[in-house]
C-alpha cells in the first residue's frame, strides 16, 4: 500500500528541525504541499530547501512565527493558506520538554509551556476547522508525548499540557466527525530528534552520541531508540486517505516503552 497525499496542503509546526522536518519531507514525497511554521528563520529556510530538494513538485512555505500568542497563530495561519491553498492538515508539533519539581515551577514557566503546546493548538484549530468542515476533508494531527498518560514525577507543566493536549484531541474527535475532520494524537517516547540531541548535549559525562543512544535505548523494549522516519509515517498514514476510518486515538510511537497503551 503507497500512502498518498495527492495535493493536500498541510501546516505543520515546529517545522524546521526533528520530528517537524520528518514529517514535511514525508508528506512532500507523498505528494503533499507544506507549510513549516517555526521562530527561526535560517533553520526554517534550510529544511525548505531540504524539502523542496526531496520533492521538487511541491510547494514549501518558510513560516516565521512565535504561535505562543493568539496574534502569531493567525498570521502563522494566514500565511500558510496564502502560500499553499486552503489548509487540509494540522500538525500540531511545536513544544519543548518543560520540566522539574512541582515547586520550582512558576507561574509564568506554566504560561509559557500551555500557550506553546494548548493554546497554540486550539488557535490553530480554530483558524483552520471551518474551511476543513466546508469542504468535508480535514486532518489535524497532535503531538504529544507518553507521558500525557503516563505522567513521572517532576514531569510538570510539559506531562499536564499534553494531556490536555489528548483532551483536546478526542473532543475535536468527536465534535467534528460528522464533517469528516479526523483527529488524532500521537504520542512521542524516545525518537532521534532535536530534542534528544539536546539532552545528549547537557550529559555531562562525556559519552559519545552512539553510546548515549545505545544507553537510551536499553528502556526500550524494542532495544533502540526510534527514528524520526518512523514516527513521520505514522503521521503520513494518519494524515492520507488510507487512515480515513481513525479519528480520535492517542497512539503510542515508543517502540513499547510507555506502561500502558
Amino acid at each position: 500500500m503507497q500512502l498518498t497525499l495527492d495535493g493536500r496542503k498541510a501546516l505543520i509546526t515546529g517545522g524546521s528541525k526533528g520530528l517537524g522536518l520528518a514529517m514535511g519531507l514525508a508528506f512532500a514525497k507523498a505528494g503533499g504541499h507544506v507549510a513549516l511554521v517555526a521562530r527561526g528563520a535560517d533553520a526554517l529556510e534550510a529544511a525548505k530547501a531540504e524539502i523542496q530538494a526531496a520533492a521538487p513538485a511541491a510547494r514549501v512555505a518558510a513560516i516565521p512565527a512565535d504561535i505562543r500568542t493568539a496574534e502569531g497563530c493567525a498570521a502563522a495561519a494566514a500565511a500558510a493558506a496564502a502560500a499553499i491553498g486552503p489548509i487540509d492538515i494540522l500538525v500540531n508539533n511545536a513544544g519543548t520538554s518543560q520540566r522539574g519539581p512541582f515547586m520550582d515551577i512558576s507561574d509564568a514557566l506554566w504560561e509559557d509551556d500551555l500557550n506553546l503546546k494548548l493554546m497554540a493548538a486550539v488557535r490553530l484549530c480554530r483558524a483552520v476547522l471551518p474551511g476543513m468542515q466546508q469542504r468535508r476533508w480535514g486532518r489535524i494531527i497532535n503531538v504529544l508525548n507518553i507521558g500525557a498518560k503516563a505522567p513521572l514525577a517532576t514531569s510538570t507543566p510539559t506531562s499536564v499540557s499534553r494531556a490536555a493536549g489528548m483532551a483536546l484531541t478526542k473532543a475535536l474527535a468527536n465534535e467534528y466527525a460528522p464533517h469528516n475532520v479526523l483527529v488524532n494524537a500521537l504520542l512521542v517516547g524516545i525518537i532521534e530528534s532535536d530534542q534528544w540531541v539536546r539532552r545528549h548535549a547537557a550529559d555531562k559525562r562525556n559519552i559519545t552520541w552512539e553510546e548515549w543512544k545505545e544507553e537510551q535505548g536499553r528502556s526500550v523494549p524494542l532495544g533502540r531508540i526510534g527514528k524520526a522516519e518512523e514516527f513521520a509515517a505514522m503521521a503520513l498514514m494518519l494524515a492520507s486517505e488510507q487512515g480515513g476510518y481513525v479519528t480520535g486515538t492517542a497512539i503510542n510511537v515508543d517502540g513499547g516503552r510507555s506502561p500502558v497503551v
